[in-house]
């Protein structure tokens, strides 16, 4: 019996490694993770009150409508009315089963097996495997430090006379793995050239609201959304990373006119609606309190940052991506992978010696990544710290 070649895409990497993490400290290790883009201290208080709430008081968790309780999809709506100024309603809004179903979506509504799709390198590898495995040929525009690691008109111009035309983009802004943003000039340029080139944006904002702006009364301090300045594209953010509800598996598009029949079919048939205590409980993620609870943390992971950033010259390496948001380090790590081949072997070694886990840059980068790695800094200064000091010693033999 055969394997779906379809199927034939690599593991994401960081799920491997943490596997190995769980190994070493069931072990006794002390491993310290800087791996996984998973907040520390989990879903806000009224989250948990409401998750107690459904499943204590007889709610109803049966099957919602596909796109997701009505009740939920109008909080979306009012959450981008208070953050954009935006006038969504809950129609224009699909809850879905994390943004990867949110992807899943999108892509099987918006492209057809063939379809050329254009993905920043380096990029978040999901966008990449997925689209493999659903048909689609995707041209990777090679960013690097000049266009800090963001695509432009520029770079898409030059893609599309050395691949033919372009059917999608997938932009994301703040992006996994350089924590790179778009300002709202720079979004207006692809916006429009999306436009005039008939090419559908996917806007990837799941880490809006992780944000470290210079000036953070600025009305775009927490990210400018694609539906800022135009409707034809898909919107995609989730609940994981500024409510820190990863594992509650929810997210949510906001869905071009043009799509939503599309969605609507598609999401009833591929997982038939998302959780729903999972639904029930996110309401709560929209109270004051739970905003500011988000923004605590945001708080602590800045100074986090601040740290990380101060021994990036104790551990030489270069060149470094403006962490703009979200919560990750994308560095070349040059000559400190010494004797090692490349990063995945420079990472490895590094687990196994050290007890840091971190990821090579060749799970975002295929190209180049070979000598970058990533940090997620989530984990917190006294971790962030720690690891520093080790990742030091073994970088010093």
């Amino acid at each position: 019996m055969k394997v779906a070649h379809r199927a034939a895409v690599p593991p994401f990497e960081v799920m491997s490694i943490l596997d190995r993490v769980a190994q070493l400290r069931a072990s006794g290790r002390a491993v310290i993770s800087l791996c996984a883009g998973e907040p520390s201290g989990g879903a806000p208080q009224d989250v948990n009150v409401r998750a107690a709430a459904a499943f204590t008081n007889g709610s109803d968790l049966g099957y919602t409508s596909a796109l997701g309780l009505r009740e939920l999809r109008d909080a979306v709506a009012e959450h981008y009315r208070r953050w954009y100024d935006l006038d969504v309603t809950g129609d224009d809004v699909a809850i879905t089963t994390g943004s990867s179903g949110a992807f899943v979506l999108a892509f099987l509504a918006a492209f057809d097996a063939s379809d050329r799709v254009a993905l920043a390198s380096p990029g978040y590898p999901a966008y990449r495997n997925i689209l493999s495995a659903l048909g689609c040929e995707v041209v990777q525009v090679e960013c690097g430090p000049e266009q800090r690691f963001q695509p432009t008109p520029e770079l898409l111009e030059e893609t599309v006379r050395t691949h033919g035309r372009l059917d999608g983009l997938i932009l994301a802004s703040p992006a996994n793995p350089t924590g790179t943003m778009v300002s709202r000039a720079e979004l207006t340029a692809l916006t429009q050239w999306c436009r005039v080139n008939g090419v559908r944006l996917i806007s990837d904002e799941i880490y809006h609201g992780i944000t470290y702006p210079a000036d953070p009364t600025h009305a775009d301090a927490r990210g400018v959304s694609a539906w800022e300045l135009d409707r034809s594209g898909v919107v995609v953010s989730s609940f994981s990373k500024y409510w820190g509800m990863t594992g509650w598996r929810l997210g949510w598009a906001l869905v071009p006119e043009d799509l939503r029949a599309a969605v609507d079919a598609l999401a009833g048939n591929v997982a038939l609606c998302p959780p729903t205590p999972a639904q029930l409980a996110a309401v709560g993620a929209f109270t004051e309190r739970s905003y500011a609870e988000a923004d605590e943390r945001v708080a602590s992971f800045a100074r986090t940052r601040e740290v990380l950033l101060g021994e990036v010259p104790r551990l030489g390496w270069g060149p470094i991506a403006p962490a703009d948001g979200a919560f990750y380090l994308y560095a070349g790590l040059g000559s400190r992978l010494g004797a090692h081949a490349d990063s995945t072997a420079w990472c490895r070694a590094l687990l196994e010696e050290a007890g840091v886990a971190a990821v090579p840059g060749s799970d975002f980068d295929p190209i180049h990544g070979h000598s970058y790695v990533r940090l997620s800094f989530a984990a917190g200064p006294d971790a962030v710290a720690e690891a520093v000091r080790r990742i030091a010693a073994f970088q010093e033999g």
